[in-house]
């Protein structure tokens, strides 16, 4: 008597369907309504998620999307991949300039010239509420960069002047950084690192209440435009525009405020492939 694919073992059917890809998976998936259910299962879909691209399993193969199907991911990361797309226009202003957003939960924030505006996501994934909730004032030019952390938004504008605005009021208060734009910054445990058209990096100790102290300055001999700071906040990275000589990505010690490492990235002129 023939043995019906489905009858088989759970274990054992698992395995077979380890060795299909995507593409044969939701093949098969259309073969009956029983076999659908199976491979929409998160364990089918695993081990192909793994190797695609945002697809919420990190180098370790912890799961940081669980709340999301597997098999939901492994379709997204494959239309970001081959460019498939369907174009909705959310908003629109006069203004095209847009130089940074962020996704914190279900808040959508984005700088449109001198302003963060702050607009609530819509709980049927129909996109956003037209009118922002927020709006975080505090630049005379336009914000470049800014980083959310659980109180405050750190941002950095054209003015040169570093702004903290208080997510949950309207307090804001701003500083002056540096003698030209500010680029880039980025925060880990009360300090903030800013980078700047000046050719310099800033370190900087923050209060809620107080204008930042300021703990050192590097000179980096080119316009900074981003800085990371370690989770561990014992170093940074710059990354400079790359028109001088000097390597356009160096590590910087946190405690001595010291050179630490570079690298130099390397364009392949055949393949256009970029090496560090």
């Amino acid at each position: 008597m023939a043995l019906h694919l489905l009858q088989l073992p759970e274990e054992i059917l698992l395995l077979v369907l380890s060795y299909l890809d995507g593409r044969a998976l939701g093949r098969l998936g259309q073969a009956c309504r029983r076999l659908r259910h199976f491979t929409c299962r998160d364990a089918v879909w695993r081990r192909i998620a793994r190797r695609c691209l945002n697809s919420g399993f990190v180098r370790q193969g912890t799961d940081v999307a669980s709340g999301i199907p597997v098999k939901e991911r492994v379709r997204v990361s494959q239309n970001w991949k081959n460019g498939r797309c369907r174009r909705d226009i959310l908003l629109k202003w006069k203004r095209n300039l847009m130089p940074w957003l962020q996704v914190d939960g279900d808040v959508l924030y984005f700088t449109q010239a001198e302003e963060i505006r702050a607009h609530q996501l819509r709980s049927d994934g129909g996109g956003l509420h037209k009118r922002p909730f927020a709006v975080f004032l505090g630049h005379q030019e336009d914000v470049c960069r800014f980083v959310i952390t659980d109180s405050h938004i750190i941002s950095g504008g054209g003015d040169g002047k570093i702004a903290l605005h208080n997510l949950h009021s309207a307090a804001s208060i701003q500083f002056s950084a540096h003698e030209q734009d500010v680029n880039c910054v980025d925060c880990h445990g009360g300090i903030v690192v800013s980078g700047s058209r000046d050719r310099t990096a800033r370190v900087w100790s923050l209060s809620p209440t107080t204008d930042g102290r300021r703990l050192h300055t590097i000179q980096t001999e080119d316009r900074v435009w981003s800085v990371a700071i370690n989770p561990l906040v014992s170093s940074f990275v710059t990354g400079t525009a790359c028109c001088h000589h000097t390597s356009p990505l160096r590590i910087w010690d946190l405690q001595s405020f010291g050179f630490s490492f570079s690298y130099f990235a390397v364009e392949d002129s055949w393949t256009g492939e970029t090496t560090l």
